[in-house]
């Protein structure tokens, strides 16, 4: 329960600063769809001109490696000192790297980070990962600012996995042709999917556990590589 506290207590603090400082750099739009047999809405549009200034104002140098990265992540996971978190994957895209752990005890994905390329800066992932996450996320304490949830945090969701990928799928028939997606990956309050197209990753979603609303990553760009542990 300490552990836990102190993980919520970190994101919290560090989650502040990075709303305040990227989430007015991206386009948000509202579109109705069909979704998991009602209406939805998703949040986050393709990366546009706002991330792009995002981006450059950090450009600072030579790009940090993969591993290098890993390194950083690996520091993050000791400084809160919980046994029962490990990382599960690092992925490296144009704009960021993308990490997840997860809980070994139970397999479920606790939360998402996010480490600038150039200055090896680790910091919580935005959207989802803060807004949604009802167990380590910003807004936990509170059910979620956005999850809809009440009593305490599951991965039990009233939106499946199956649900999940046909939400998934009809987003990306609106807004990717072609594109497809990979198993999802469970978090509490929400589910991260990976879409692949070309045979290649191109990007990744999420969607709401509790009333299937989907926001799309906008910040990544392009993939470059990922290592899993």
């Amino acid at each position: 329960m300490a552990g836990r506290k102190i993980i919520g207590a970190t994101l919290f603090t560090i989650g502040l600063l990075g709303l305040v400082i990227f989430v007015p750099l991206y386009a948000t739009q509202n579109i109705n769809y069909r979704g998991w047999g009602t209406s939805s809405t998703v949040i986050g549009g393709m990366i546009g001109p706002g991330m792009m200034r995002g981006y450059n104002s950090y450009r600072n140098g030579q790009r940090i490696t993969i591993d290098e990265a890993t390194q950083t992540a690996q520091a993050y996971l000791a400084s809160f000192g919980n046994p029962d978190i490990a990382i599960d994957e690092i992925m490296e895209f144009q704009y960021n790297f993308y990490v997840i752990y997860y809980e070994k005890s139970t397999g479920i994905r606790a939360f998402e980070m996010l480490i600038n390329p150039y200055i090896g800066r680790i910091f919580p992932e935005y959207g989802p990962n803060m807004m949604w996450n009802t167990k380590y996320g910003m807004m936990s304490g509170m059910g979620g600012m956005m999850g809809g949830r009440r009593g305490p945090p599951t991965a039990n969701m009233p939106v499946t996995k199956d649900q999940t990928v046909t939400i998934a799928e009809n987003y990306l028939k609106t807004h990717l042709s072609g594109a497809s997606t990979e198993e999802p990956d469970v978090f509490y309050g929400y589910y991260t999917i990976h879409i692949v197209k070309d045979g290649k990753i191109y990007g990744m979603l999420s969607v709401n556990g509790y009333n299937g609303q989907v926001w799309y990553h906008s910040w990544h760009g392009q993939f470059v590589q990922m290592k899993g542990f």
